[in-house]
C-alpha cells in the first residue's frame, strides 16, 4: 500500500538521479519524485517542507481522533482541551475554529494535500496568539484631518 497519493509525484529511475540529478532535485522541491531501482522497493524524494507538513497532519490527525474519542461536551469545547490556545478565542469562533479545523483535515486527507490543515491549524493558532496579545479587531482611529509636519532636516 502506497501512501503516495499525491497526483503530482512523479516518478524516475535511479539512473536519473545519477545522470540528472540537477532536475531530480529541482523537481522534488516542488513535489514528491519516487525513484524506482530494479534491486529494491522504489524510494521517494521530497523537501524537508513537505515531510514537515505530512508529520505535522499525522499529529493532527492522531489528535483529532483523541478529540472524537472524547465524548463530554460540543466538539469545540472538546478540540478547545486537546488545542488549548483555542481558549484565548470567544465562544463563536471556538465553534467556527473546531469545524473549521475538522472541514480542512477531511480535505487534505481526502486529497492528500496536507498543506490545507496545516494552513488552517497556523491561521487559527496565529489567530488566537495575536488575540491573547492584545490585538483585536476593533477599527484603527484614523485622523480625519491632514496635518502638515515639517520636513526634518
Amino acid at each position: 500500500m502506497s501512501l503516495l497519493n499525491d497526483v503530482r509525484t512523479t516518478t524516475r529511475r535511479s539512473s536519473d538521479l545519477s545522470k540528472h540529478s540537477a532536475d531530480v532535485f529541482a523537481e522534488a522541491e516542488n513535489h514528491p519524485v519516487q525513484i524506482t531501482r530494479r534491486d529494491g522497493e522504489p524510494l521517494v524524494l521530497m523537501s524537508q517542507g513537505e515531510v514537515d507538513a505530512r508529520a505535522l497532519l499525522l499529529q493532527f490527525a492522531a489528535d483529532l481522533i483523541t478529540v472524537t474519542l472524547d465524548d463530554d461536551g460540543t466538539l469545540a469545547s472538546r478540540m478547545t482541551r486537546k488545542f488549548e490556545w483555542m481558549h484565548a478565542l470567544s465562544a463563536a469562533d471556538q465553534a467556527a475554529c473546531a469545524q473549521d479545523l475538522v472541514d480542512a483535515a477531511r480535505a487534505s486527507f481526502s486529497t492528500g494535500q496536507a498543506h490545507l490543515a496545516v494552513a488552517e491549524l497556523t491561521s487559527w493558532r496565529e489567530t488566537a496568539t495575536a488575540i491573547a496579545a492584545g490585538l483585536s479587531a476593533t477599527p484603527a482611529e484614523w485622523l480625519d484631518e491632514v496635518l502638515s509636519v515639517e520636513r526634518p532636516s
